[in-house]
């Protein structure tokens, strides 16, 4: 068995911490956080997200804290005009053989941590990795302080600001998207009952759209609204906004999205900004997944999904080839066209919902029927929710043996 050292406790790192326990393996996860709280607001799992945490045993305890939504709609910015998009619940399981879930981020993460603790992965705090070197038999991550941590694998699932992406791979400038995006979190029992319906809603309009969906079990509901703007550069969920300031920018807009935001206790906003996917993401021994390696903008919804997808698939790799190496170029092999096609759709997406014809509601409306059929819906997502990470053929590498795991090191280690 490895012994895998994973950067970064979040949702990336802890699936695959969960997921390479199952398998046998031996896991630290090295966390630079002095605690693991429950931050963010909402966020969107679907089936194919869903399907890899059905896998892993997770169900019930997600299910107890997700809300399972009977469908999305598009709204119109100013009339409120109301469009179905697609079902889901039932009908999800139905086509694709797994939910769609609307979960709290600090949900999700709570149960991840439980489940990675109870499978016996060792969580190190205040642990800041700083570097990560390789030898033919292993891996070297330095931590803050002097202290060498060694195993046979090494995972940089540490998100955007990745201290292993700038290291092996590129110390890339990001560059600013133009727009700035809030959140919060509302009580549905402040809010009117067309806010509250079981549903995910797509406000569109010009230059902004809004997403609002339930969670726990209908009572919150979750608000992202995303603003073309050019004067915040604060790339953070974490940086407190205003509410003034969130209800100018949605101006004119529905008084059901100004309700929502005078809902909200506290106002969040972050700077979009944008990177390109990495073009390789296997160094050896070494590997990045997740925002890592693929941060994406969040107009598809696939973040989250995608850092849960390549868990799984790296395990599933580091069980079907010999060693790391070969199970790191495997990754390589099946992730990243499709990790990079889900980036530059992301991108796409935003002139979609952003179209200037939202302006007019006679206009908007011609826009919204060709734009939001269900033959263009369905090449948007079907392709998305379809994929199965947990029963994708793991390709073979010439020259590498099938069926073996790389045996732990005997050498010391901290």
């Amino acid at each position: 068995m490895a012994r895998l050292l994973i950067a970064g406790a979040g949702i990336a790192g802890l699936t695959t911490a969960i997921a390479a326990r199952r398998s046998g393996h031996e896991v630290i996860v090295l966390e630079r956080a002095p605690q693991l709280l429950e931050l963010g607001a909402g966020l969107q799992l679907a089936p194919n997200g869903t399907r890899v945490l059905l896998h892993l045993g997770l169900e019930e305890r997600i299910r107890r804290v997700a809300s399972e939504t009977d469908g999305k709609v598009i709204r119109l910015w100013s009339t409120g005009q109301t469009w179905k998009l697609f079902d889901l619940g039932a009908q999800s399981r139905e086509l694709y053989g797994a939910p769609y879930w609307m979960i709290h981020r600090g949900d999700l993460h709570r149960v991840l941590l439980e489940a990675a603790v109870e499978s016996g992965v060792e969580i190190r705090t205040s642990t800041e990795v700083c570097g990560v070197d390789q030898s033919p038999s292993g891996v070297r991550v330095h931590v803050a302080g002097g202290e060498i941590v060694e195993g046979d694998a090494a995972v940089g699932a540490d998100g955007i600001h990745s201290i292993f992406r700038a290291a092996r791979f590129v110390a890339d400038a990001p560059r600013f998207t133009g727009i700035l995006a809030w959140r919060g979190v509302a009580e549905a029992s402040k809010l009117p009952a067309s806010l509250t319906e079981n549903v995910g809603t797509n406000w569109v309009g010009p230059g902004k759209h809004v997403i609002s969906y339930p969670l726990r079990g209908g009572t919150l509901v979750n608000f992202v609204g995303v603003v073309e703007r050019d004067d915040w550069l604060v790339e953070s969920w974490t940086d407190r906004g205003d509410r003034s300031e969130c209800l100018a920018d949605f101006a004119g807009w529905h008084p059901d999205v100004r309700a929502l935001i005078e809902g909200i206790d506290e106002h969040f906003k972050w700077a979009l900004l944008a990177r390109e996917p990495l073009q390789r993401c296997a160094d050896g021994r070494i590997l990045v997944l997740g925002d890592a390696c693929h941060p994406t903008l969040p107009f598809l919804a696939q973040g989250a999904n995608m850092a849960i997808e390549d868990a799984l698939v790296a395990v599933r790799c580091l069980d079907r080839h010999a060693d790391p190496v070969t199970a790191f170029r495997a990754f390589e092999e099946m992730r990243l066209e499709r990790t990079g096609r889900i980036v530059q759709g992301s991108s796409d997406q935003a002139k979609i919902f952003h179209n200037a014809a939202y302006a007019e509601a006679e206009t908007a409306a011609a826009i919204i029927d060709r734009e939001w059929r269900p033959d263009k819906v369905q090449m948007r997502y079907d392709w998305l929710f379809r994929y199965d990470a947990v029963n994708e053929t793991i390709p073979s590498i010439p020259g590498a043996r099938a069926g073996e795991r790389t045996a732990g090191r005997a050498d010391a280690r901290n």
